[in-house]
């Protein structure tokens, strides 16, 4: 191979690199220049929608495109999460990352089709929430304790709801803690879940307040406790797990903004900048923090911290409670 040959070859790789990043400024320039997709792997009404569809209002205002929330349910959000994995990381699909798919899952399945660390690049937390403690006001419990004490007098006869997976880890880990024998009933989604609470097809769920809020104020669902460190803003005069006798226990969940990984890094700052800017507004924080969820906006670096963090503790818990997905 003489040293024309090799001169040309490496002009020719120097010529591609230099189109390539002309290309990647020209794109990151003009981003976006189509609609954008939020991909929610719950349907409508839960907590993951009803924030995707408030922080999408504001990404449309401010980039300029339209932003279209499409719900893709099924599989514990397995579906929403692999399909933008797999999507192109080109800014233009991203993913509503709810803690269950992305800290949850693998812990309960063997094999994923996706890595949440791996296959993601995150954008920021869009907002973080406690879960809800909540029985059929039938069942004569006024407490956390009073619960704890008819479920060990009816061992087995009692089911609970949940519809996705962290629902299912956190009331695994409080029957681990209480020592109780509670059937798993699943639901598709957290309005299926509080309503199989208000009919009394479960007595008790761990819900996330948005659709467990209109319920509980119109007294069809009973609050006992919530699954923070701190009261909830929302439910102030209901106890914290840990007030109500449960040790250390703690359950927050999180949302966050994902786009495929891979994603030039121009399109993801620009993603950053609009979401963040969509927390501050106060029409947004206030709806917000009438649902129990509170605005966040960090990082992304923040956030795959917290991503990294959060698999590992609840990839223990399940394994501690010998739980794998049904």
């Amino acid at each position: 191979m003489d040293a024309a040959f090799l001169q040309r070859k490496k002009m020719g790789r120097l010529i591609f690199l230099f189109a390539w990043i002309i290309s990647f400024q020209v794109f990151a320039q003009t981003y976006p220049t189509k609609p954008i997709r939020l991909v929610v792997g719950f349907p409508p009404g839960g907590a993951n929608d009803i924030l995707a569809r408030l922080v999408g209002a504001r990404l449309q205002e401010g980039l300029g495109q339209s932003v279209i929330v499409e719900n893709k349910p099924g599989a514990n959000a397995i579906i929403a999460t692999e399909f933008v994995a797999k999507s192109a990381p080109d800014g233009y699909t991203l993913l509503i990352g709810a803690s269950g798919a992305m800290t949850f899952n693998p812990g309960l399945y063997d094999k994923l089709s996706y890595d949440p660390v791996r296959d993601f690049a995150p954008v920021t937390m869009l907002g973080s929430f406690p879960l809800v403690l909540g029985v059929n006001p039938a069942l004569p419990a006024q407490s956390v304790k009073e619960l704890i004490a008819l479920a060990k007098a009816s061992a087995g006869k009692f089911n609970y709801g949940a519809g996705s997976t962290p629902f299912q880890l956190a009331a695994e880990l409080f029957k681990l803690q209480a020592g109780l024998d509670i059937k798993h009933i699943p639901y598709k989604g957290s309005v299926a879940m509080a309503t199989a609470v208000v009919t009394n097809d479960v007595q008790l769920a761990f819900m996330d307040a948005p659709p467990a809020m209109p319920q509980i104020k119109a007294g069809r669902i009973r609050a006992l406790a919530v699954t923070s460190r701190t009261r909830a803003p929302a439910l102030p005069e209901v106890p914290t797990m840990i007030e109500a006798g449960m040790g250390q226990y703690e359950v927050v969940l999180w949302t966050g903004l994902f786009a495929p990984a891979g994603t030039p890094k121009p399109v993801l700052d620009a993603l950053h900048a609009q979401a963040v800017k969509a927390m501050q507004v106060p029409q947004v924080r206030e709806s917000m923090a009438g649902l129990g969820i509170d605005p966040v906006g960090n990082t992304p670096a923040e956030l795959g911290a917290i991503l990294k963090a959060d698999l590992e503790k609840w990839t223990a818990v399940a394994k501690s409670a010998g739980v794998k997905a049904e």
